[in-house]
């Protein structure tokens, strides 16, 4: 299990010289579909060390975009869980989630023009298309081992699909290579196209997707660095090529960390009803304490010894 010894930290020597010199923004952006486990808080703590260590500005932004999911329960929960910890965004104060004004700039529910607004300017370009295939569909003809991303194989590409039938929307993405520096990785070459194929956008029931909204809003709040989990970063090549089409001149830096799994490798999940933090503060567990948990699952310290948040931004300093 990943932390069971220190991971390679060697990274953090270079991390101040390769983040931008000017006041840069990052942001933590939890989708509410149910309550913040220790994954969750790994995460937080390296886009709060991170930025904390180095001048950054943190965004906080509810990702709710899928309606069928989201819950007004979980939203309420994340931000008490968030307080508790001691993780105060700068921009967009959890307080402001509580009230019911509306729209909220950083709430995606609130925000469906502007990710309208987005694919109407694809769709004057000519790249847009409708499509009548379901994941069913896809898995059956683009064959993949288990765990693995199916590759959409242009079945609807002909533009044959009359588009009043459906309100599903792909996007056609080009043959270029997208060629990055991950400041934790290194070099990194993805080709979006092999990967996934053209880019579902907005779902048959008119829901815009995670890649499309989480691109667009990235590109609304000036976000210039990107700190997320390991296990997205297969999306950070096609979301590079979609906002290069949205007209984005300068991307934002990414840096993907490790992610706590199971003894089988998978990793802590809602879906899986991993133990919550809110079941862990419950039952007695301090912040601190799980802090500490949570950096030495990941392999950031060579013990579970609770940790401040003064700590987690020393973590980060080289």
């Amino acid at each position: 299990m990943v932390g069971m010894e220190r991971a390679d930290v060697s990274w953090i020597r270079t991390l101040g010289a390769q983040l931008p010199a000017r006041p840069w923004r990052t942001r933590f952006a939890p989708a509410p579909t149910g309550y913040l486990h220790l994954g969750h808080l790994v995460n937080a703590m390296y886009v709060w060390g991170i930025a904390r260590a180095y001048g950054g500005t943190i965004v906080l932004r509810i990702e709710d975009h899928d309606r069928t999911r989201c819950r007004p329960e979980y939203t309420s929960a994340l931000l008490d869980d968030l307080e508790w910890l001691g993780f105060a965004p700068d921009i967009a104060h959890t307080a402001s989630f509580r009230d019911n004004v509306h729209p909220h700039a950083f709430r995606q529910s609130d925000n469906y023009p502007r990710y309208a607004s987005a694919l109407d300017q694809l769709d004057v370009r000519g790249d847009v298309y409708a499509c009548a295939c379901t994941r069913r569909d896809i898995a059956n003809v683009a064959p993949h081992d288990a765990g693995d991303e199916p590759r959409y194989p242009g079945t609807c590409a002909n533009g044959h699909v009359d588009r009043a039938s459906t309100f599903a929307r792909r996007v056609r993405i080009g043959e270029e290579l997208e060629q990055f520096d991950d400041l934790r990785l290194g070099r990194v070459v993805q080709h979006p196209v092999t990967q996934c194929g053209d880019m579902l956008v907005r779902d048959r029931h008119g829901g815009y997707t995670y890649q499309f909204a989480v691109t667009v809003d990235d590109m609304a709040h000036d976000i210039d660095v990107i700190v997320r989990g390991s296990d997205l970063f297969a999306s950070t090549g096609r979301q590079r090529a979609l906002a290069r089409m949205l007209g984005r001149t300068t991307m934002p830096l990414v840096l993907h960390h490790p992610v706590i799994v199971h003894a089988d490798g998978t990793k802590l999940s809602k879906a899986n009803r991993d133990t919550s933090l809110r079941e862990r503060r419950s039952g007695g567990a301090s912040a601190d304490a799980l802090r500490g948990e949570a950096a030495f699952r990941v392999g950031l310290t060579p013990s579970a010894a609770s940790l401040t948040l003064d700590d987690v931004t020393a973590l980060f300093r080289a």
